[in-house]
């Protein structure tokens, strides 16, 4: 537990003030040990990614188990610490979802998603509670990335869904979240004021129109997730290529795809 909590103490400093974490989220060992060898600080699951890769719809249709044999995987290739996408928990009540969560930190978690959803902020402050009193009796540590799905679900906000995001971010501040993730926010000026507002690391999903990183770590933000972005982008290269090869019995779109790719059995070489 000690190499892990270490681990999560280095996880927390990437977040601190004037950084910014970029990344650029894995689904499954050869993209999280790829990733990590193309240069990125940590590694980050994402929840839609994993579950594809294991034939599962996105939105906790994927068993707790096959989640966990996904982690263990990644962790035991990777140097770097790991942050995994728990959706909402993964089970019924908080006292259950810690549990989980205790299972995620042995599998070698050092930080985890944990959503809201549709549900009331309510829950998610329980949750955290839950979590954080279970990760303390074990003499563990977990980085909680608190998620709020405002902008993401499109919930009706009288108040307006910045404030509403804002008024969420402070309430789960409260509860002991060790960063905000404010998914679907892209507007420059709603992110500078959520920064400002919110006294946690704020995290911005990759989005249609979001500023460059060097303009969002200007705003305040500390972390840049590219969530099923990734999965999406090596997807469509697949579906490119296959189209091709099976439509005019060419090749190039393949080729061009693997270009610069690296040697992904070095990658997995024994280390030392």
């Amino acid at each position: 537990m000690l190499a892990l909590n270490e681990k999560t103490a280095l996880f927390r400093k990437l977040h601190a003030p004037g950084e910014i974490l970029v990344l650029p989220n894995a689904w499954d060992a050869a993209s999280a040990r790829l990733v990590e060898e193309t240069g990125a600080k940590a590694i980050a699951t994402s929840s839609a990614a994993v579950s594809w890769a294991h034939g599962y719809a996105d939105g906790e249709t994927i068993p707790p188990e096959t989640l966990l044999h996904a982690v263990r995987e990644i962790a035991r290739v990777i140097r770097v610490p790991l942050s995994v996408d728990a959706e909402a928990g993964l089970d019924a009540t908080p006292e259950m979802v810690a549990d989980f969560v205790m299972k995620l930190v042995e599998a070698g978690a050092s930080g985890i998603n944990l959503e809201d959803g549709n549900s009331s902020p309510d829950l998610l402050v329980a949750k955290i509670a839950a979590i954080k009193a279970a990760v303390k009796r074990k003499g563990a540590d977990i980085y909680i990335n608190a998620r709020a799905d405002v902008y993401l679900r499109k919930l009706a906000a009288p108040e307006g869904p910045r404030e509403a995001m804002i008024a969420r971010g402070k309430t789960y501040a409260a509860a002991g979240a060790d960063g905000f993730f404010a998914p679907g926010v892209a507007d420059i000026t709603d992110i500078k004021a959520i920064s400002s507002a919110v006294d946690l690391p704020l995290n911005i999903l990759v989005w249609p129109g979001l500023a460059p990183i060097a303009e969002l770590n200007a705003a305040g933000v500390r972390r840049v997730s590219a969530g099923s972005g990734m999965a999406r982008a090596a997807l469509g290269a697949l579906k490119a290529a296959t189209e091709e090869m099976l439509g005019a019995g060419r090749y190039d779109a393949m080729f061009k795809s693997a270009e610069g790719l690296q040697n992904m059995n070095a990658l997995f070489a024994p280390k030392d």
